[in-house]
């Protein structure tokens, strides 16, 4: 069967069974919408191809399928770079298509040309420049391959335009030979035992499970390895929900930003139990003063990460689902390790120090309230979904999260703009659940035009902005580092008007601006599901996120609520 390259290229994203995807046509990559037209793929049309990126990730992370993005060449390919770099760090499977100039072309300077796979080498895990029309189907089937296997991540296939026009002999690859990308194995077995041998003589170990263990859709076996052992769990801004916020054995976040027990109980320590995670600087504080006193076992799906941050007792690598089944059952029937003395001790910092937050009845409104409120009037498996900032601190400490791939927010790169459009992808990624997305005032200005995406597309997402008038991380920063010298911070509540902006891009605009309101404003949104909704809350501009660690201290210098300190 004849096909034209751009043709095949169509047919090869059936072929992996792409239901979505996300993308703006231009002049290079115009060859390849045209049999879209004939195509079972649903193409959402966004409005900047870095929403397009964007909306990919949220429907990856919450499907734990790959993304697909199709954008035009130059500054197409350049405006979704971000979104690659960010999947690049946070380990989210995206395929991203580009479109090229000629071939003969390249090199140039033609208009609308840019090397993007020479742009994108150290943000994908891999990128290929089609050659011919015959390479697509192959070349199609190995992105999607090195995009899922091992540790996933952001892949880019750049096709220039005459090979979308040039015929080929349709074909599928019955098997791909790609050797540096085969599916883990299971881990050692005397790497296991010696992981059993180093938790059976713990007296303060610690599971410190990061997003791998979302990764490999190893939710069960943590949930098995922690019940069976007792020990207690931290999760990281990555693993949220990974392990149920309402386990007892749950300490919740550490980090940064993380509650003091959560933060506490890893500085104290004998033990780590590192499971898919990077020992993120922002999680570690000051590397060398990093819970001490530990000794470390650490699973990871990439052998790079292992000893790269922190040297292991124990490195293991292999996929987390096959690792902690195998020390499950490695330990099963062990007599499990007396923790009482550790359990009393993580207790009494649980009572001393919980997160805090104090609101009057009067105005203004806690952005810690209405992250509660948020969580106690939405359905219990609402996917909350954040930007970058003040308000993914609160939305990641006061959420509960008790059910696995229900937090979507930018990790690794911070990238703000992320919420409104990966909200977008999330809910076409799961239609069937409710989709509230947190966002700062500044972070929503970025990308706040995906909404007529989502107008225009029918997808009934709900945003709640956490309006402080400021860039408020960066406020908090200057207050407390920088002696309150606010430069280039301030946005203003009332420009732009969020609810007229809102109605203009076909979405419901809800306003609360003192405590009484925000409660019946979110009931309202909830009600709404024909349309998307944005919802103004006015919020304390002079509210910082704590506990903090400051940057470049130890953990052991965190900072605690003022109203808390005096307990330390």
């Amino acid at each position: 069967m004849k096909l034209t390259g751009a043709q095949a290229l169509i047919k090869s994203l059936e072929m992996e069974g792409v239901e979505v995807m996300f993308g703006l046509p231009g002049g290079a990559i115009l060859p390849v919408y045209d049999p879209i037209l004939g195509s079972s793929i649903r193409h959402v049309l966004v409005r900047h191809e870095q929403g397009a990126g964007h909306m990919a990730e949220g429907y990856a992370m919450v499907t734990g399928r790959p993304g697909v993005a199709m954008v035009t060449s130059g500054p197409g390919a350049t405006n979704i770079v971000t979104a690659l770099s960010n999947a690049y760090m946070d380990s989210t499977p995206l395929v991203v298509i580009t479109g090229q100039v000629p071939t003969a072309s390249i090199g140039t300077d033609a208009f609308q040309e840019c090397d993007i796979t020479g742009v994108t080498m150290g943000i994908t895990k891999h990128n290929w420049l089609v050659k011919t029309a015959q390479d697509i189907p192959e070349t199609v089937a190995s992105a999607f391959h090195v995009a899922t296997t091992g540790r996933p991540g952001p892949v880019l296939v750049d096709v220039p335009k005459d090979v979308s026009f040039a015929e080929m002999d349709w074909h599928w690859p019955p098997a791909l030979d790609l050797p540096g990308f085969r599916s883990p194995s299971a881990p050692e077995t005397a790497d296991v035992q010696a992981a059993a041998a180093l938790v059976a003589s713990a007296t303060r170990p610690v599971i410190y499970a990061g997003g791998g263990i979302l990764k490999a859709r190893a939710v069960e076996e943590l949930r098995v390895l922690a019940e069976r052992t007792g020990i207690p769990v931290v999760t990281t801004l990555m693993a949220r929900g990974a392990f149920p916020d309402s386990h007892p054995q749950c300490l919740g976040m550490p980090g940064m930003h993380g509650n003091y027990t959560a933060v506490t109980a890893l500085q104290r320590s004998d033990l780590l139990i590192a499971l898919g995670t990077r020992f993120d600087d922002r999680v570690t504080g000051r590397i060398d003063a990093f819970a001490p006193g530990a000794k470390v076992v650490h699973v990871d799906i990439d052998p790079a990460e292992l000893n790269k941050v922190r040297r292991a007792d124990v490195a293991i690598a292999a996929d987390c689902k096959l690792a902690i089944g195998a020390l499950a059952a490695t330990l099963e029937g062990a007599p499990a390790p007396d923790l009482s003395e550790w359990w009393s001790q993580l207790r009494r910092w649980q009572e001393a120090f919980p997160l805090y937050y104090s609101q009057s009845d009067e105005p203004p409104i806690k952005p810690q309230m209405v992250v509660e409120k948020l969580r106690d009037l939405s359905p219990d498996d609402t996917i909350l979904v954040s930007g970058v900032g003040q308000h993914q601190m609160w939305a990641a400490q006061y959420w509960r999260f008790d059910h696995p791939y229900s937090w979507v927010n930018s990790g690794g790169a911070g990238t703000m703009g992320f919420a409104v459009p990966a909200a977008i992808g999330a809910k076409m990624g799961r239609p069937d659940r409710t989709v509230w997305a947190v966002d700062g005032d500044g972070c929503f200005q970025m990308t706040a035009q995906e909404l007529v995406t989502a107008s225009a597309e029918r997808v009934p997402v709900k945003v709640a902005i956490l309006n402080n008038a400021y860039l408020g991380m960066v406020r908090q920063w200057q207050e407390m580092f920088y002696g309150e010298r606010y430069s280039e911070v301030y946005l203003s509540p009332d420009l732009p008007d969020y609810v007229k902006w809102a109605e203009a891009m076909g979405c419901v605009g809800l306003r609360a601006e003192s405590p009484d309101e925000v409660g019946t404003v979110i009931e309202k949104a909830n009600a709404i599901d024909d349309r998307p909704v944005v919802v103004d809350f006015r919020t304390d501009a002079f509210e910082k996120v704590f506990p903090m660690v400051p940057a470049g201290a130890s953990n052991d210098d965190i900072v605690v609520h003022p109203a808390q300190a005096s307990g330390r």
